[in-house]
Order: structure tokens, then C-alpha cells, then sequence
């Protein structure tokens, strides 16, 4: 058996994927078979000896799809098909509307009382007033071709989707509209007036063009949403350098990164990404591992430590011995993680599919018996004829194409409005089903930079004890600093001269002010110098058991105090996690931190499950782990480290102001950084859910309503008779009725940030 990767393109819904993958499972040698709408991917595993690629392909083509075995440099293929639908989508949009334009004007301007040429005015002109109409709506039909091949081929299959239904409301106008054209040109020939004007007035291209156009415009705004899973697999590839410097042979060189072999020595200067895996031999330096880690204060490293590629060296050269490279790297592994959990995601179903399966079968079955029926009868071709183009047209998809992508288009809008950006129609729907959020912590709960929380002083007012501080630590390279410095500029005081400078390494800095020895850093750094700081040790316990990270001040002899830096958390994350409590959600924060950190958050904020010390194949793993025990899991972060357990979860929210990555990988992004916009989006998923409901109760009333009018069955008793006009005519207003009630959705506000709880009955919705 092998295991090959495929390319599929033409999908479109999740009725799509499915008959693919039922084609697929039909040929002989083949054991398994897994169709990705979101990836538009196939996993096929086969017996070479029974089958084989040409005959995979083949079998999708002729369900009416394209298949291509996946290249070795999958990735990038994958993002260029992505962007080559994209732009494809985007010109056949474009063109489109250029003749539709033209076409409703013609078709409808004399109901206006616009400006027509005289050669499209009156009977006499008939021919050609439709005959115009006809070449304005054959590019667009030729410009839109794949929905009659597609849907054609799915319907002859026994698959009908939404390609169908297209293919079906536009055909039935169209050939309706070719048949009125003999019919105005018999009446002309003939001079019967009333004939032509009948017929001239039953012309419906400018229904099919607007269908196809509108449609296609849908699926451009698919096909953008759709391409996020490539690009974030590629930035993540981008973060790795692309060289590096060894040392081989006693040589120093630079070469391409794919050629650093494990053994190597490979040295880091200050501001350069780490290329590969590996343990420090000489040196030391302060690494910003947030890339990775998502921890925003970097890590003193020295000889013996592991660095991980895609971290940044931000003080000290070093050198280290490769121990990992190419796929076995951290970064090599997230990227397979994100992989993994995208290809795993199951492509959501749409309701409209499963309602069309059934539907466009019955309203097939309808007009054909209709028309047989009134033939029998004894009426004239042309009677039954109609009868049964008023069956098709009033089953016309406008409404129903029309019922998920207005309310999605209104709700994206009003998400956009609060700092929501929502990638996807499936991210509603996800987002509906929701029981468990799992919270990163760092600049997802909390702000995700150090602040000064605390100061105690021995002697010395707090704004001297900050002056002396903050003039030692503007000389500093320490993360630390930068709180520090912020913290003089808020209280506004004088940075002095500091002489004799000097950085101990992982202890701290030391410095001379107007002629006294002054030292900044840790209790280690204090014994060392045999300073006394027994004042502050009960302070400096108490703090660092908050999960503060203290940081003494003391001259040669006395400790003259210390002060507390934290990641402090951000105003209204107290507030969002109370209200997800209240949505009946449970929370569960996930922290690359240690345990005290993250205990202290957690007794903070009432949070009822935390785990720490987690590594990003920890976090991807307790995704899974709550996944088994059956729950359905959305992930807020905003590290790289959390890209895989966005991926892997069943909604992943990314936080604005943290990475690409985290920001590419995820379903819904919260720009303004704030965790009350994830309750604003649960409940806008909630409204829009069910609005979509809603517009589909609409976009089939009118059905229910008319077919029997249309089939004829009120004529023979009250003479009641559905022209194909007034068909057409209740299909539009059927897309009237959508597209107002998805505008109600301008009315969602979000929870004010003293509410404490929302309704019990979630599903509810809002709107």
C-alpha cells in the first residue's frame, strides 16, 4: 500500500468533496480516501499493483473535478493554485458584471422609462430587443461554464449541490428565453402582436446573468477565506533564516541553511535568528524565544543550554553545536503540527447543500410530471411548456445562494465594526457549538510586556530609589530594562550619569552615580556583593510567589530596595472569562510560564483549570485531549507556539496584536487584543446562525408557496395560472425577504463590560 497526496480543483461546497470521495472509495485497490474542502486536498492510500495515479485522476474528472498528485514542494504549489483561483474568481467577476451591466439595463429599462435606443422600442423591434439580450448573455454564461459542467455532471451522478442548482435556475431562463425568441419570430411572421408582446415580455436572461454573476462573486470571497491555512504554513517557513555561519574545518563560512549538517558549529551574532537546533559550546547571550514560546521576557543562555531555531539572539555572540536540522527542528515540527491539524479539520457541511440534495430532484420531478400531465389534459405544448418553466424558475437557487452569504456578509461587517475580523462562513458556525475555551496567557490574558507593579524602599523616596534605578538600566540590554525606563518616564524622573558600567552575566549590572558603587539584579547578585537584604526577603518571597520577578537596588553596603516587574493582566480579561463562565463555557488557561506565574493568574481570575509549563507540542496535545473527552474547543493566543493548537482546535481565535502566524492560522482574529471580543463573537455567531436559519425558512416559502401555483394545480378549479414572469417575479422577492432580514443583523451590540452573564439559552441567538 502507499499513501498519496493529491490537488483537487472545481470544489465549491461540501457536497463537492463528499461525491469526490465517494468516486474515489469506489476504485478497486483503493483502502482509504480522505477529501479536505479547506485545503482542497485528497489523501488517498491504494494498491499500486491494482490501481494507480492516472486512474485516481481520471475517476475525478470524470465526477467532474480536477485531481493532481501533490509535488515535493507541496506547499508552495498549494499556495499558487490558491492565488491562481483567486485571481480566476476575480476576472470572471469582473467580466461578468461588465455585460451584465448592459443586459439589466436593456431587459428592464423600458419598466423604468430609461433612455432606450428606438431600435429596441416597441413590437416591431421584439427580435431585437431579445436577440440583444442574447448576445449579452452568452459570455456570460461561456464566462461562467464550470456551473453547467459541474452541476450537469453531480445531477447525472446523483449528486446534486449548489453548482446544480446554478446550473439548473440559469439554464431553465436561458432556454426559456431562446424559446420565447422562435415564439416572437413566429408572431412577427405571422403578425400576431399580442403573441409578440406576450413573449417579449417572458424573456428572463437578465435572471441567469444575474445568478451567474452574483454566485461567482460568492465565491471569489470563498476562495480568498480559503487561502489563510497556506499562508500561515508559509510564514512559518519563513522564519527561518535562510543561512547560516559554521564552522567547519576550522574554516568560518556561510552557507544555505539546508547544508548545516548535525555536529556543526554554527555561530550567532547579536540581532540574528538561531538557524537551527543546537547547545551552546561558548558564550553567552539574552534569546528571545516569544517566537516560539509565546513568553515575551527573553532567556539568559549559556554554555550547555539548548537555543531552538527562529529565536533571536538579542545581546552576546556565541556559538553552538547543531543538534537538530531540517525537518527535525522545533520550527520544522510546529509547521508539521499546523499541517497535520489543518488537514484534519472535516469540512463543515452547508445546510443549503443537504436542503438541495432533495430539493432540486423534487422540483425536477414536478415540472416534468406537470408538464406531462397538462399535455394529457389535452392542452397546447405551449400551455404545458410553461407550466413547467414556471416549476423551474420559481425553484431558481437566487434566494437560496443568497441565504448564507448575506447574513455572513452583514455578520463579518458587524464583527469588523467591534475589532472582530472573521475569516469564514464556517467560523460561525463553529463558534456556535463551542463548550471550552482554552486561553494562552501571555498577551492573550495578559498585556504580554513587563510592567512595574511594585516598589519598596530602605531609606530613600520611591521617585530617588527609580531615578538611580532607571539611570543604571538605561545602559542595559535586559528586557527588564524597558519596564523599568517606562516606569521614570511616568513618574517623570531624572536620569543621571552612570560610569564603570558593567553587565554580570544572569546576575545583573553594576555602575557608579556622582561617585557611589551602585549594583541592580538578583538576590544571588546581593550575596555575591555581601549586601544584607533580610529587610526585603519576606517582600521578594511574597512577590515572586505572585508570580513577580523582584529586582533589588543597593549600594556596596545597604539594599535600598527592590522593586517587582510582572506581566500584568490586561483590564477586562477578568470580566471576558466571567462572562464565558456564564455562556456556560468552561475555561482553561494554557502557559508557557512556570507554575507560580501561572497559579498566581489563575487565584487572580477565578479560573477553575490551568496548565503550565507547557511547550507547543503540550499545547497541540491538550487540544487533543479535550477533543476525546468529546468537547468542542476554541483556542485564543497569539505566539507562534500557539499556531498548531489554533489549527488543531475547532476555532481558533488569534489576539490582533500578536503574530502572523498566530493571526494566519486562526478562524477569527480579535484586533483590539481584547477577550470581551470573544464573547462578542460566540454571541454575533449565535445571531448570524441564526439568521442564516432564518433566510433559508425564506428562501423556501415562496417555493412551497407557488410551485403548486406554478405547477397549474389551482387552474382548473379558480383559473389560477403562475406565468413564468410572476415566477420570477416571487424568486426575486424571495431574495428581497433574504437580504432585508440578514440587515437585521446591524442591530447585534455587544455585551456592555459590566455585564456579568449572558442568557442561559445560548442558542438563542441575539438578532
Amino acid at each position: 500500500m502507499v499513501k498519496k497526496q493529491f490537488d483537487i480543483t472545481g470544489m465549491s461546497c461540501s457536497a463537492c468533496s463528499a461525491h469526490v470521495e465517494k468516486s474515489v472509495a469506489k476504485l478497486d485497490g483503493v483502502q482509504s480516501v480522505s477529501v479536505n474542502l479547506l485545503t482542497n486536498s485528497m489523501a488517498v492510500e491504494f494498491d499500486e499493483k491494482t490501481t494507480n495515479e492516472t486512474n485516481i485522476e481520471q475517476t475525478v474528472a470524470e465526477a467532474g473535478y480536477q485531481a493532481h498528485v501533490q509535488k515535493a514542494d507541496n506547499t508552495k504549489s498549494a499556495i499558487d493554485f490558491v492565488q491562481k483561483e483567486q485571481e480566476e474568481m476575480r476576472r470572471r467577476w469582473w467580466w461578468s458584471l461588465v455585460f451584465l451591466i448592459p443586459l439589466l439595463y436593456v431587459a428592464m429599462g423600458h419598466m423604468f422609462s430609461w433612455p432606450l435606443p428606438a431600435i429596441l422600442l416597441g413590437n416591431e423591434n421584439a427580435l431585437t430587443f431579445s436577440i440583444v439580450q442574447l448576445a449579452l448573455i452568452i459570455p456570460i454564461a461561456v464566462l461562467n461554464l464550470k456551473y453547467f459542467t459541474r452541476g450537469f455532471k453531480s445531477m447525472i451522478k446523483g449528486n446534486p449541490n449548489m453548482d446544480s442548482l446554478v446550473a439548473l435556475g440559469a439554464s431553465a431562463a436561458i432556454i426559456y428565453g431562446v424559446y420565447a425568441i422562435f415564439r416572437i419570430a413566429y408572431g412577427l411572421s405571422h403578425n400576431d402582436m399580442e403573441m409578440v408582446q406576450q413573449f417579449s415580455h417572458d424573456l428572463y436572461f437578465e435572471s441567469a446573468g444575474t445568478i451567474l454573476t452574483l454566485v461567482t462573486l460568492g465565491k471569489y470571497f470563498e476562495s480568498k477565506s480559503k487561502s489563510k491555512t497556506s499562508e500561515a504554513i508559509t510564514k512559518l517557513m519563513d522564519l527561518a533564516p535562510k543561512t547560516a555561519t559554521i564552522i567547519r574545518y576550522n574554516i568560518e563560512k556561510e552557507v544555505p541553511i539546508e547544508q548545516v549538517l548535525v555536529g556543526d558549529l554554527v555561530i550567532v551574532k547579536p540581532g540574528q535568528r538561531i538557524p537551527v537546533d543546537g547547545v551552546i559550546e561558548k558564550g553567552t547571550a539574552s534569546v528571545d524565544e516569544s517566537a516560539l514560546t509565546g513568553e515575551s521576557i527573553p532567556v539568559f543562555k549559556q554554555a550547555g543550554d539548548t537555543v531552538l531555531t527562529a529565536t533571536i539572539n538579542k545581546t552576546g555572540s556565541f556559538t553552538f553545536k547543531a543538534t537538530k536540522v531540517g525537518s527535525d527542528t522545533t520550527l520544522s515540527q510546529i509547521i508539521a503540527l499546523v499541517n497535520e491539524a489543518s488537514a484534519s479539520k472535516a469540512p463543515i457541511s452547508k445546510l443549503a447543500d443537504k436542503i438541495s440534495s432533495v430539493f432540486v430532484p423534487i422540483v425536477i420531478c414536478i415540472a416534468v410530471i406537470a408538464t406531462i400531465i397538462w399535455l394529457l389534459l389535452g392542452y397546447s405544448f405551449d400551455f404545458a411548456l410553461s407550466i413547467g418553466i414556471s416549476v423551474l424558475v420559481i425553484s431558481c437557487p437566487c434566494a437560496l445562494g443568497l441565504a448564507t452569504p448575506v447574513a455572513i456578509m452583514v455578520g463579518t461587517g458587524k464583527g469588523a465594526e467591534h475589532g472582530i475580523l472573521i475569516k469564514s462562513a464556517e467560523s460561525f458556525e463553529k463558534a456556535q457549538k463551542i463548550d471550552t475555551v482554552v486561553l494562552d496567557k501571555t498577551g492573550t490574558i495578559t498585556e504580554g510586556r513587563p510592567h512595574v507593579t511594585d516598589i519598596y524602599t530602605n531609606g530613600i523616596s520611591n521617585g530617588e530609589f527609580i531615578s538611580l534605578l532607571a539611570s543604571l538600566e538605561k545602559l542595559s540590554e535586559h528586557p527588564l530594562a524597558e519596564a523599568i525606563e517606562r516606569e521614570a518616564a511616568r513618574m517623570k524622573v531624572e536620569l543621571l550619569d552612570t560610569d564603570n558600567f558593567n553587565v554580570i552575566p544572569g546576575l545583573g549590572i553594576e555602575g557608579t552615580i556622582k561617585g557611589t558603587y551602585y549594583c541592580v539584579g538578583s538576590r544571588k547578585l546581593l550575596a555575591l556583593r555581601n549586601i544584607d537584604i533580610s529587610n526585603f526577603q519576606n517582600i521578594a518571597e511574597q512577590l515572586a510567589e505572585e508570580g513577580k520577578t523582584p529586582l533589588f537596588l543597593a549600594n556596596s553596603h545597604d539594599a535600598l530596595g527592590l522593586v517587582a516587574v510582572a506581566d500584568i493582566v490586561k483590564p477586562s480579561s477578568k470580566k471576558a472569562i466571567e462572562q464565558m463562565y456564564g455562556l456556560g463555557m468552561d475555561v482553561v488557561m494554557l502557559t508557557g510560564d512556570n507554575k507560580k506565574t501561572a497559579q498566581a493568574i489563575q487565584k487572580q481570575l477565578n479560573i477553575k483549570h490551568v496548565v503550565a509549563e507547557v511547550l507547543p507540542q503540550d499545547k497541540d496535545r491538550e487540544i487533543i485531549r479535550l477533543q476525546s473527552e468529546k468537547k468542542t474547543v476554541a483556542m485564543v493566543g497569539d505566539g507562534i507556539n500557539d499556531a498548531p493548537a489554533l489549527m488543531r482546535s475547532n476555532l481558533g481565535m488569534a489576539i490582533g496584536g500578536g503574530t502572523d502566524i498566530a493571526i494566519e492560522s486562526a478562524d477569527i482574529v480579535l484586533m483590539r487584543s481584547d477577550l470581551l471580543d470573544a464573547v462578542t463573537a460566540f454571541r454575533l455567531s449565535n445571531a448570524v446562525l441564526k439568521n442564516i436559519k432564518q433566510n433559508l425558512f425564506w428562501a423556501f416559502i415562496y417555493n412551497i408557496i407557488c410551485i403548486p401555483l406554478a405547477a397549474g394545480v389551482f387552474f382548473p378549479i379558480l383559473g389560477w395560472k403562475l406565468s413564468p414572469m410572476f415566477a420570477a417575479l416571487a424568486m426575486s422577492f424571495s431574495s428581497v425577504s433574504v437580504v432585508l432580514n440578514a440587515l437585521r443583523l446591524r442591530n447585534f451590540k455587544p455585551l456592555s463590560k459590566n455585564a456579568k452573564y449572558e442568557t442561559k439559552n445560548r442558542k438563542s441567538g441575539d438578532a
